[in-house]
């Protein structure tokens, strides 16, 4: 692709800010704490070299760049810009379609948000049992559908662009897309139907689960081969490093007892942390009611949470730090007023 002349010097004044001295001193942190080998109780990485930039593209409205692979590329880039000049943030990229990325492949509709939100996009629920059981007979979807065709052209276009700047492409990692886990996946197409289906069509449940489950390896499957994942340690947002391969979202799980968590949620993100060498688990709200089941996962290394004040905290840290799973870009206003003992398994911002 023939990029404009904003794009290009957005990625110059990047490339020659990259400090290489620097950015292998900024992972060389975040491994340490990843081989427990930190010393202190609460882990924070610091960028020992911060740089302004030089050029500074103008703004980026999301939908716009939902349209446009080059305004993509170029927001995504903007972000990395931004990074290099705060103390403790990765830098990183991704193909940023949203989390209706998995729902769109089912054929749930792409719903833009307002323009002046600028917020990324979503797909509306089928609100149609019907479809949903039309769904859960028909197996691994055309991953290449709905959003799927535009996520893979973008990896390619950072395969195409990266290569053409050697400091870029061995320091800023293109992490995977926003797959969700199973059971948001399952939520945005069925909506909270699903959650009485539970108990009045389990089989149901469990037969969406699987073709989700199903279909999310088939797609993370095709970008690991464009973008091979790190066997030790991989990059995650902003804000995480980890151990394992993939990043699952839990968030429909505060909806669920654990009971219903251990039935519907449980068996498919374990199955996806096996398959794919382990990983992290994200999820909002409260999750101290499931904690000690999610927990049960031998390849779960570690969890990112928000809102811990809807949760008994001390009910999550017996679940995570306690056993060696790290929690990871935490409050850390939260984390200092707590006298505890974190074992050099949390990690603050």
């Amino acid at each position: 692709m023939k990029l404009k002349e904003d794009t290009l010097k957005l990625f110059a004044d990047v490339e020659n800010r990259i400090d290489p001295d620097c950015e292998d001193d900024f992972r060389n942190q975040w491994i340490q704490f990843l081989e427990n080998r930190f010393e202190g109780n609460i882990f924070t990485t610091h960028r020992n070299k911060k740089t302004a930039p030089s050029f500074v593209h103008e703004a980026i409205n999301i939908n716009d760049a939902m349209e446009s692979y080059e305004l993509m590329l170029a927001s995504q880039l903007m972000g990395v810009s931004h990074i290099l000049s705060t103390d403790n943030q990765l830098i990183s990229v991704r193909s940023n379609y949203g989390s209706g990325i998995m729902s769109s492949l089912f054929g749930a509709e792409i719903f833009l948000m307002p323009y002046e939100m600028n917020t990324l996009p979503t797909t509306r629920i089928f609100d149609d049992n019907d479809r949903i059981r039309k769904i859960s007979e028909g197996g691994i979807p055309n991953i290449e559908g709905g959003f799927g065709k535009r996520t893979f052209e973008m990896g390619e276009l950072f395969l195409e662009v990266f290569d053409k700047y050697p400091k870029i492409k061995k320091y800023v990692p293109v992490y995977h897309p926003d797959l969700q886990g199973p059971i948001d996946i399952a939520e945005l197409m069925w909506g909270s139907e699903m959650f009485y289906a539970m108990y009045d069509e389990p089989s149901l449940v469990h037969r969406l689960l699987r073709v989700i489950t199903d279909t999310y390896k088939a797609f993370l499957d095709k970008w690991f081969k464009m973008f091979p994942p790190s066997e030790d340690f991989n990059v995650h947002w902003s804000t995480v490093m980890h151990r394992g391969k993939i990043l699952l979202r839990d968030d429909s799980a505060m909806n669920l007892s654990d009971e219903l968590y251990r039935e519907f949620a449980y068996p498919y993100d374990n199955e996806l942390l096996e398959y794919y060498g382990g990983g992290v688990i994200h999820f909002c709200g409260r999750g101290d009611h499931y904690i000690a089941s999610m927990s049960r996962s031998p390849k779960l290394y570690g969890i990112n949470m928000t809102q811990p004040e809807l949760n008994d905290m001390e009910t999550i840290y017996r679940s995570t730090v306690d056993k060696n799973i790290k929690i990871m870009g935490f409050s850390r206003k939260w984390a200092e007023e707590c006298s505890r003992d974190f074992h050099g398994q949390m990690h603050c911002l």
